[in-house]
């Protein structure tokens, strides 16, 4: 069934993202979950082939493409389980931060460098004690003169070790009425003294991402890195939140899929009792739910990006996509393997991977019981 939210241009785009894919990208992904990271050379490529920073206007170096063409990239990259390089959190989660509230001077230093994939981005939320709890946050950033000394330990941090520019979310007034009142944005270049990259973090799934602790230690960052307004970082990520839970839910899907299309392959040709295990009722039965719901995720997840695009407010919408493409994408790995049977606990097959790979979608950007809560509040129950 045609997808209305692509049209010709869109599809021209995908067949090439494809080809770079299946050259520049497939034969890195096994050196990349041995060794927990990606390569700089990798992100250059990409740079020169215009796929990261699309939406960048052109003045900084991108397209001045929509939000459809990176959900194009997130895709394809999920279908692939290219899992080890997070364009979408470079392109997608952490850039529209600079370019919506950045300065102009801001965006001029940064912004061509994150588009040609010279400086690779990342953004530090999570704390040890804070988690979902934006109001927790406990790293502080104090005004000394002309620059903040920041302080503070950050966990779970994606490009942790391989990132180049860092916003942190960070305390500017610890006596603000409100916790959210107190909260600032600010441009964190890794080379600064004082920013201290942790230990890589040995993870369950999703092993070729680059996932790390980072300590600030008297980090002297200048006033002019505080990004927008200070005290309003709060507010800001609430604003950018939604599209970063439309990029997980996007994701999802495309990872649900490619469990669903490798499983169809398998049981075509895997035999048990005499026939081929796609003949027997359960399989054809729990197959044919998991497409059936593929879809019904897919056209709902397309018309909240449509919404999104279209600059509507899509606050429930984004969480409703966010915690529903999560929890499918963690069924039908689940489901997939299943019907794999002792293979599908083997490393050899990728259906082992997508079942790690999934449990942590319903837990980052917000947990799915975050999201419910969203959705209930903007319901009026609470």
């Amino acid at each position: 069934m045609r997808r209305t939210l692509f049209g010709e241009e869109h599809d021209l785009f995908r067949e090439q993202f494809r080809r770079f894919i299946a050259d520049e990208i497939e034969p890195r992904i096994p050196e990349w979950n041995e060794r927990g990271m990606s390569d700089r050379e990798s992100w250059r490529r990409a740079g020169e082939n215009g796929y990261l920073g699309a939406c960048a206007p052109e003045a900084y170096g991108g397209a001045g493409a929509d939000f459809s063409y990176d959900m194009i990239i997130m895709e394809e990259m999920a279908y692939a389980r290219a899992h080890g390089m997070m364009i979408s959190l470079h392109s997608s989660i952490v850039l529209p931060y600079l370019l919506s509230f950045g300065s102009e001077e801001q965006k001029r230093k940064y912004a061509p460098g994150c588009v040609s994939g010279e400086t690779l981005l990342g953004i530090c939320m999570t704390e040890p004690a804070a988690g979902s709890d934006l109001q927790g946050i406990q790293t502080r950033a104090e005004r000394d003169g002309d620059h903040y000394i920041l302080n503070g330990a950050k966990t779970f941090i994606s490009n942790g070790q391989i990132g180049d520019l860092f916003i942190v979310v960070a305390k500017t007034d610890s006596e603000a009425a409100k916790a959210s009142r107190g909260l600032s944005l600010l441009l964190v270049e890794a080379d600064t003294p004082g920013f201290v990259r942790g230990r890589r973090l040995d993870k369950l799934g999703l092993r070729g991402q680059d996932t790390s602790e980072i300590f600030f230690e008297d980090c002297r960052v200048p006033a002019g890195n505080v990004l927008g307004e200070e005290g309003r970082g709060f507010y800001q990520l609430m604003e950018k939140l939604q599209q970063e839970r439309i990029c997980i839910a996007v994701a999802s899907i495309a990872s649900a899929r490619r469990s669903l299309d490798d499983t169809v392959a398998y049981v075509k040709e895997r035999h048990a009792f005499g026939q081929p295990i796609a003949q027997f009722q359960n399989t054809q039965f729990t197959l044919a739910e998991l497409a059936t719901e593929v879809e019904v995720g897919q056209a709902f997840t397309d018309n909240v990006v449509a919404a999104h695009i279209r600059g509507e407010d899509v606050v429930s919408e984004a969480s409703m996509a966010k915690w529903w493409a999560s929890d499918l994408q963690k069924r039908a790995a689940a489901e997939c393997l299943q019907l794999h049977g002792g293979y599908g606990f083997m490393s050899e097959y990728p259906i082992s991977t997508d079942y790690a790979d999934a449990a942590v979608q319903s837990i980052y950007a917000g947990t799915n019981e975050i999201m419910k809560r969203i959705i209930a509040r903007r319901m009026g129950l609470g």
